[in-house]
């Protein structure tokens, strides 16, 4: 039987419970998850480096893999996310959805990479209620202001804030 690799990008700064329950029921469709970080030249004020981010995935997606025999890659990218996701293995593109403003701009996306990536699927996943509202964007604008960021995040990311 042939091994299904999917592949999930995006920025993880933070890295969130959000993106934590896409990971998990990810899992339950593919073999092998590459968890992909995106290298941004553009991206302001990130909150934590690129080698922080995928040194927190490093700590955290073990467990994850224990617990639903997955198994994980964590690799960087920059350019064309399909052209990442194929030098990966990859057949499935994994992205989360929170609400109607992520399913209108994920639809486009999905447009433009099937017309250069005709042999990527992507599959969406909508959050969980529980952690539907979390928002990298709005966690990193909340710890950039002193906010209590607790309860949107795992615990290995506000030790690494507290080391910085």
């Amino acid at each position: 039987m042939t091994e299904l690799v999917g592949f999930y990008p995006g920025s993880f700064d933070p890295l969130t419970n959000g993106h934590l329950d896409v990971i998990e029921r990810a899992c339950k469709l593919v073999d092998t998850l590459v968890v992909a970080v995106g290298i941004s030249a553009t991206k302001k004020n990130p909150l934590f480096t690129h080698e922080d981010r995928i040194e927190i995935l490093k700590q955290v997606l073990p467990a994850v893999g224990t617990r639903t025999n997955t198994e994980f890659r964590i690799v960087d990218f920059s350019g064309l996310m399909v052209n990442a996701a194929r030098t990966n293995g990859a057949k499935l593109i994994i992205r989360g959805l929170r609400d109607t403003t992520d399913y209108n701009y994920e639809m486009q996306m999905v447009g433009m990479n099937a017309q250069m990536a005709p042999d990527l699927q992507t599959v969406f996943l909508p959050s969980s209620p529980p952690v539907r509202h979390i928002s990298a964007t709005l966690v990193r604008q909340i710890a950039e202001m002193g906010g209590d960021i607790s309860a949107f995040v795992p615990q290995i990311v506000l030790k690494a804030l507290q080391n910085k």
